[in-house]
């Protein structure tokens, strides 16, 4: 089951105290402020976490998988997200939280 917006906002709520509403109102401003961020092509780190940045891709030849048809799959940005060591160790069991 994926986390959520609401219980990233629950979690908060419950941790530090604060508001349901409060919680909420922060989790979208976080938001906000990385997705602005990323909008203008900085990259957005959080120690201990992991970085978010922009790639650009060129534009390239492609197929179609399901008719085989050649394509041009235009060029476009992508948001990359390189995880921390803390966090690779966290996820693989190597360390506590």
């Amino acid at each position: 089951m994926p986390l959520t917006k609401i219980d990233v906002a629950d979690s908060l709520h419950i941790n530090m105290g604060i508001q349901k509403k409060e919680s909420l109102d922060v989790v979208d401003c976080l938001l906000e402020i990385m997705k602005d961020e990323l909008s203008s092509g900085s990259p957005v780190m959080i120690s201990g976490f992991g970085k978010w940045t922009v790639k650009s891709k060129k534009q390239r030849r492609g197929r179609n998988p399901h008719t085989g048809e050649q394509i041009t799959i235009t060029a476009r940005k992508v948001i990359t997200f390189q995880p921390s060591l803390l966090l690779r160790e966290v996820v693989n069991g190597e360390k506590q939280k």
